[in-house]
């Protein structure tokens, strides 16, 4: 449906993409993760045609983006981080505008205007100048231009800028509901933004992709260990001891106590061992209260963390 490959962009000096390549497939949701200045939205821009690579190929449903950017560019909804908007018309006028730019007429644009601005919660905002809109609401007048012509993929750069955390939850529903349907990019720095809505991943960082795939399996690659959180009720320094000495145990971070003096510690152990009974035979060997026992996934911000730092240290290494 969507792919990019080894694509370069520069800007003077600057390398904003470096060999940047990743694919979707028809259906998929893809997070493009990044800090500010990572390049995401100069890859964006590539795939939307709007500025061409210096180097590599992006096609979109096998239509190369050079060759053929109408084409291209009829098949995408896009949503950029800053939305060309038109102060002086309504909102209802913008839409109408856009639409009939898109080619929608009659009732077939009847029915595409009432769908969007349902979905994008625009129904108080339709008659006003955009000028007098709120941030989010210039954010939702946005996406709803990105979707007026029902496109087949849709590229949404900070979709949730600006928005409140009702109206966030809001969009995230919005993009779930359109799985299946439509193939979506949607970027963010913000990493809460990216779980609620896709399992799937690309990372990006100073231009160069660092890492793609499911959350999981991307937290298996950075942390490589589970982590487990164990409170027991007994000599904190003892406890220390007899759970360093389980197998599979590679650490033991001692965590403040609990509740009447709990010894609590968070375990590292490899993927697949079951640290979680081997603790829960140790308390009962040893007739100790055993007061807290789970595991618990890595965060997306955790695996972020260390994926950029191993991305640092290699660069670091190289130079």
């Amino acid at each position: 449906m969507i792919e990019v490959r080894d694509v370069t962009k520069r800007f003077g000096t600057t390398v904003a993409l470096d060999a940047v390549s990743f694919s979707l497939q028809r259906g998929e949701i893809l997070g493009f993760l990044g800090p500010n200045g990572a390049g995401k939205s100069t890859a964006m821009k590539i795939i939307t045609t709007y500025l061409a690579p210096d180097e590599g190929q992006v096609a979109v449903e096998g239509i190369d983006v050079l060759e053929q950017p109408l084409a291209v560019r009829g098949r995408i909804g896009y949503q950029p981080e800053n939305v060309p908007l038109y102060p002086d018309m309504s909102v209802h006028d913008y839409l109408t505008f856009v639409g009939r730019a898109r080619g929608l007429t009659g009732a077939r644009f009847q029915e595409r205007l009432g769908w969007c601005v349902e979905a994008c919660g625009l129904q108080t905002e339709l008659k006003k100048p955009i000028q007098e809109l709120s941030k989010g609401f210039r954010q939702r007048t946005g996406l709803a231009q990105a979707l007026i012509h029902d496109p087949e993929i849709l590229i949404l750069d900070e979709p949730t800028s600006g928005l409140d955390p009702l109206q966030i939850i809001g969009i995230r529903e919005l993009i779930k509901s359109l799985a299946g349907q439509k193939t979506i990019i949607f970027s963010t720095h913000v990493l809460q933004e990216v779980s609620p809505v896709t399992n799937r991943v690309v990372i990006i960082n100073e231009g160069r992709i660092i890492a793609d795939g499911m959350i999981d399996d991307l937290a298996r690659r950075a942390m490589g260990s589970n982590r487990i959180f164990a409170g027991l009720r007994h000599d904190v320094d003892e406890v220390e001891r007899s759970l360093r000495q389980l197998q599979g145990v590679k650490e033991a971070i001692r965590l403040p106590a609990g509740e009447r003096g709990t010894a609590r510690f968070e375990l590292r152990a490899p993927f697949g061992t079951d640290l979680t009974g081997a603790v829960a035979n140790l308390a009962r060997e040893r007739n100790w209260e055993l007061c807290e026992l789970h595991e618990a996934a890595f965060s997306l911000e955790d695996t972020f963390i260390a994926l950029t730092r191993e991305d640092r240290a290699v660069r670091q290494e190289v130079a």
